[in-house]
């Protein structure tokens, strides 16, 4: 008897992924499809067209056939996950009419009318002013209304890409509840679009008929037309289920169903997440995002590019160890494992704040990377160790704050994303967190929990309770070092935690020196 199996779909930032999983959690057949994350064509600027990630997504599938002997009466259902934060523009006909804005996207809209009526006041007397000012100069729409009006006037439906792709699979405008995360008017308490009075509308001025339906994750989005059944190779009629985004699927493709164990993403943002069912803004204004549990939150501390710092490090310093695993067939990974491993735990005083983007409250906008303790023994094996202990003492220091303002406390951690693959960086986490640290079994972990999603919702698994257990473990578990603990704590609680404070005076100074002489990148008001 052929085994039940589900199929889900990752749009990442590097690639798409085509993936079988059965309802044990194990992976059968992978296809992967690298792409291009985004052209610029001003400085800034991050764009891809929308097409591309379709003739991706079907590439990926078509090749997914390919390498699987698995019956395709075996599939019973779809899922899909994608990167978050970006934005596609579609006509009447579905079309799209301008390449879509990739969230990486640096671009503003400067001077824009403050939010008027009564929230006017009450975002000053609660002195939030600047943090919306910030989601209405992030808003991709004011860019769009501002400077392309031509492009929004003719815009049916405005999209995530999740709601796009959704489309090209279904051909209903429909996306996931656990999908919305961007700078559009979302109720993320309520976890449906945001009530008519709601101050984001103004921020982000969206006609509400230009939104898709929303269903929560695990419900039925449609079925696979016979168009796209044609370009991909998935049966017509198939049901596609509603996950989430890619980080919110990391969460329970990891296991993380409880709030007391913290999911790390060690990718191109790195995060720590906690799924809690009780809404909680871990800063004042800055929501929680979806889970993709239906009616749970995802508590999300972010580090913006954060492991860019490591793929950084890699191109301009890393030649040696990439031209060896080349030759010798390795992973690279291993043999940046040897180069953090030549350094002692503290890196010899090199410390490092990974603040490569500003955020909207912590860090504030004015905020910069630095690195602080240099003297003659440093070498560029320090300044990689210092790269990923910065990282960890970043998202410790989130970690504490969700845990005083949820009143739970970790007790555990799992791990994924690209940096995952490392022992040396997951041993370094679970000395600088002081807690057990474990990866999943898969490193397929976003693609492994909208598999959970679509089991669920399919009804081959009764709950997520189940899902979780029968389709989730732990690999490799790292033990903190009580030594090397110590050493640690000490750096974070005399230094680490004190390096923002005394730095944003000078930080502050830094951005107007760079505004006034004009060395910001010149894409605001392209």
């Amino acid at each position: 008897m052929t085994q039940d199996v589900v199929l889900a779909i990752d749009n990442g930032t590097q690639s798409v992924r085509a993936l079988l999983f059965d309802l044990q959690g194990k992976l059968i057949t992978k296809s992967h499809v690298p792409i291009e994350a985004y052209f610029s064509r001003y400085p800034g600027w991050a764009e891809q067209h929308p097409e591309y990630f379709w003739s991706s997504l079907c590439q990926a599938c078509q090749k997914l056939w390919q390498l699987t002997d698995v019956p395709k009466d075996a599939v019973k259902g779809v899922a899909l996950t994608t990167q978050r934060a970006t934005m596609v523009n579609v006509d009447a006909r579905g079309r799209s009419l301008r390449p879509a804005i990739v969230w990486l996207d640096q671009r503003r809209t400067e001077n824009i009318k403050p939010i008027g009526g009564l929230w006017g006041p009450l975002f000053r007397l609660v002195r939030m002013q600047q943090t919306v000012a910030y989601f209405q100069a992030e808003a991709e729409v004011n860019w769009i209304q501002k400077h392309q009006p031509d492009i929004w006037e003719r815009t049916h439906k405005f999209l995530l890409l999740s709601g796009y792709l959704t489309y090209r699979l279904t051909g209903c405008y429909v996306d996931s509840v656990g999908c919305q995360v961007g700078y559009i008017p979302f109720d993320y308490k309520n976890l449906r679009w945001a009530a008519s009075y709601d101050w984001k509308w103004q921020a982000a001025p969206v006609d509400p008929s230009q939104l898709p339906d929303l269903k929560p994750p695990t419900d039925r989005l449609g079925t696979i037309t016979p168009e796209a059944a044609d370009a991909t190779g998935i049966p017509a009629g198939l049901p596609v289920i509603a996950a989430a985004a890619d980080k919110a699927c990391e969460v329970i493709g990891s296991g993380c169903l409880e709030p007391h164990i913290g999911c790390l993403s060690y990718g191109t943002t790195a995060t720590i997440n906690t799924t809690h069912r009780r809404y909680i803004e871990v800063i004042p204004l800055i929501p929680p995002y979806p889970a993709a549990v239906p009616g749970a939150y995802s508590l999300e501390i972010q580090i913006y590019r954060g492991y860019w710092m490591v793929n950084w490090f890699k191109q301009e310093f890393g030649h040696r160890e990439l031209d060896l695993a080349q030759e010798q067939g390795v992973q690279p990974e291993s043999l940046f494992d040897d180069l953090v491993n030549q350094v002692p735990p503290g890196s010899m005083g090199l410390v490092l704040q990974p603040y490569w983007s500003p955020g909207i409250k912590v860090p504030g906008p004015e905020a910069r990377g630095a690195i602080i303790g240099f003297s003659d023994v440093h070498t560029r094996a320090h300044i990689y160790r210092a790269i990923l202990e910065g990282l960890a003492y970043a998202l410790r220091e989130g970690k504490e704050r969700a845990e005083r303002r949820s009143g739970v406390q970790a007790t555990e951690l799992r791990v994924s994303g690209g940096g995952s693959q490392s022992d040396a960086a997951l041993q370094l986490t679970a000395d600088i967190f002081g807690l057990p640290t474990s990866r999943p079994h898969t490193y397929e972990t976003s693609g492994l929990g909208a598999a959970i999603d679509a089991a669920v919702g399919l009804g081959l698994h009764p709950d997520f309770d189940t899902a979780i257990r029968e389709m989730t473990r732990v690999g490799r578990v790292f033990e903190p070092d009580p030594a090397t603990q110590a050493i640690y704590d000490d750096l974070f609680q005399r230094v680490y935690k004190r390096m923002y404070q005394r730095l944003q005076p000078l930080y502050e100074v830094i951005h107007d020196f760079t505004r006034r002489y004009g060395m910001n990148p010149p894409y605001n008001e392209r």
